[in-house]
């Protein structure tokens, strides 16, 4: 069943182990989950704060507030 789930994160959350860090996606968009791939900086540039968006592969649709 699809889903649409609200994303209020747009980066990664760090995860430090012992001698080098991990980053886990937090913005929902990563290729290679559960790890960070960088995609959430497509977020960073295309949404505008406040508003709901849907993401059909790399192009982010405004569907409401």
């Amino acid at each position: 069943m699809a889903r649409l789930i609200r994303h209020e994160a747009t980066g990664p959350i760090e995860v430090p182990p012992q001698d080098k860090s991990v980053w886990i996606c937090a913005c929902g968009l990563s290729k290679n989950q559960p790890f960070c791939d960088g995609a959430h900086k497509a977020c960073r540039q295309q949404e505008t704060e406040g508003k709901l968006y849907r993401y059909d592969g790399e192009t982010a649709v405004e569907i409401g507030e």
